[in-house]
């Protein structure tokens, strides 16, 4: 019984290391962003474009991914990790927009692989091993965050270029990479699942509720910010504070519900819809800088469990990876949508309107829970 329990936590501490090496990149990379556009010299609006470029190769390679790995999760999230260390090493020799441009079209693609390498990897392991591992796994990508993107800031002010920096971080997903090779998943490719269509729909319904997630999620990291600073006259280390506040509630949440036995989807559902759209709308419109604080930690909080959990629904006898592979890329739509979303109703509205009228993208998940 030890020596099995053993395996599992190695195995998980494998998927972990991955997801944490993942999140490394993406915490830094807000914290290089102003470093990267002074050394392409370029304007908010080539910035803006080159940053697109990010969504437009994610989705076809996420899309492209699922069919290619099944059976092969192994080493296939190995191989897939190690691409996006080497497209993270690449970004910091670029020397104009358009050359930007075209590295995070290919980061996108090998982040969008390795999202759903992961996942799938991830299922079969539940499968093979009866324990819950999404939720630990998931935690993993926010706590990375939060640690990285400050340590790259202090990185920066050292004097260190974004191609160090970048190279460092490299080197951490490529040993991230190498243990996961030691993963004991990926025996063959299982049969052809049964009632494969209503399967689908099943997929593409709990990939569309994630997405209304993940939509309010990317919006609070990329607006709360300004919210706090423009509206809400917050000094800017408390402004800053928001995304952190969000993210450690995030992990909190998931960590909760890890520790708790099975929780039922549709409490998850009915918990992240009050919880996450009351947060939502308390941060957009409460008076004080401290209570919006408040209202992102609780979003986070609430949301957080979900889209782990829905994740592991759908591997339940999934043993293609087919449904997981449709859930990851259904709900990835969210992150596309939501910039455009938000700046839509913000220019209609105000950002903290704007903000605010995010709570009803909880409705969905309302309904799914009764």
């Amino acid at each position: 019984m030890t020596a099995t329990a053993g395996r599992t936590g190695l195995l998980g501490a494998r998927l972990v290391a991955v997801c944490a090496a993942w999140g490394v990149f993406w915490g830094s990379w807000s914290a290089l962003l102003p470093a990267i556009r002074e050394q392409i010299h370029a304007s908010p609006a080539d910035l803006g474009f080159a940053l697109a470029a990010v969504p437009i190769g994610a989705i076809p390679a996420m899309a492209l991914t699922g069919r290619l790995i099944r059976g092969r999760e192994r080493l296939a999230l190995a191989f897939c990790t190690a691409l996006f260390a080497l497209t993270t090493a690449g970004i910091g020799l670029v020397g104009s927009p358009v050359q930007l441009g075209l590295a995070l079209l290919v980061l996108g693609a090998t982040s969008g692989a390795l999202d759903i390498a992961l996942n799938v990897a991830t299922g079969r392991a539940e499968r093979e091993t009866g324990r819950r591992l999404f939720q630990p796994v998931h935690a993993a990508f926010p706590i990375a965050v939060i640690v990285a993107a400050p340590a790259t800031g202090l990185a920066r002010q050292l004097g260190l270029a974004p191609v160090q920096v970048l190279l460092a971080i490299a080197v951490i997903v490529l040993a991230a990479a190498a243990f996961a090779l030691g993963l004991p998943v990926g025996r063959g490719v299982g049969e052809v699942e049964p009632h494969a269509r209503s399967a689908w729909r099943r997929a593409l319904v709990l990939g569309a509720l994630a997405a209304c997630a993940l939509v309010i999620e990317n919006s609070v990291e990329q607006w709360s910010v300004l919210l706090l600073e423009d509206f809400r006259s917050a000094p800017v280390l408390l402004a800053s504070a928001a995304p952190a506040a969000y993210m450690l509630a995030l992990t909190a949440g998931r960590l909760v519900v890890q520790a708790l036995p099975p929780v039922p989807m549709r409490l998850l559902s009915l918990v992240a819809a009050l919880g996450g759209g009351g947060g939502i709308v308390l941060a957009g419109l409460a008076p004080y800088a401290w209570l919006s604080l408040v209202g992102f930690a609780l979003t986070g909080l609430a949301l957080g469990p979900l889209v782990p959990a829905m994740l592991s629904k759908a591997a339940v006898g999934d043993d293609r990876g087919t449904l997981v592979s449709a859930v990851s890329t259904v709900s990835y739509t969210g992150f596309v949508v939501s910039p455009l979303l938000v700046a839509g109703l913000s220019a209609t509205f105000t950002l903290p309107v704007a903000l605010a009228l995010l709570g009803l993208l909880v409705v969905p998940l309302l309904i799914s829970s009764l």
